[in-house]
């Protein structure tokens, strides 16, 4: 005798919820005046002169001729979790913590400059190339200047 088996319900698939329009909110900026007896810019100068002094120094007294001595992958792939570390930090909305990454960028970054042979009037002609052009325009004259070279940054 065959046994009859009681059938379950087949469930109809589930729909998947409307996708939601991207919408772009404008969220306010707000960023404090300068304070007039603050430390300046010119704290990246000395930066870039200890750096620079320190490249021919012994790797085991110091760590900018220790990053150095390791070739550039090692300082560039230093300069990039530091920069990683910053994107967090600001995603994260930890302004202290912000503050410190973005220190740690900026010297990572005079070491790169420093293995690459740059010098930091080179990228200070470069900004005030671009300085008073918009963005949107500098980022255009750039595309025009290599034809031929896609690109993979975000627009």
């Amino acid at each position: 005798m065959a046994k009859k088996t009681a059938k379950t319900p087949i469930a109809a698939p589930k729909k998947k919820p409307a996708a939601k329009k991207a919408t772009t909110t404008r969220r306010t900026i707000s960023v404090p005046p300068p304070v007039h007896e603050a430390p300046d810019a010119r704290v990246l100068d000395r930066l870039w002169g200890t750096v620079l002094s320190r490249a021919s120094a012994n790797p085991n007294e110091s760590h900018s001729a220790r990053l150095l001595s390791r070739g550039t992958e090692k300082v560039a792939q230093k300069f990039g979790e530091e920069s990683v570390e910053c994107v967090i930090e600001a995603v994260a909305r930890n302004k202290t913590a912000l503050i410190g990454e973005s220190a740690d960028v900026l010297y990572h970054l005079m070491v790169l400059w420093v293995d690459a042979g740059l010098r930091p009037e080179e990228v200070w002609t470069e900004l005030t190339r671009r300085e008073g052009m918009s963005g949107i325009a500098e980022k255009a004259s750039r595309k025009q200047a290599l034809p031929g070279f896609p690109t993979k940054k975000i627009p």
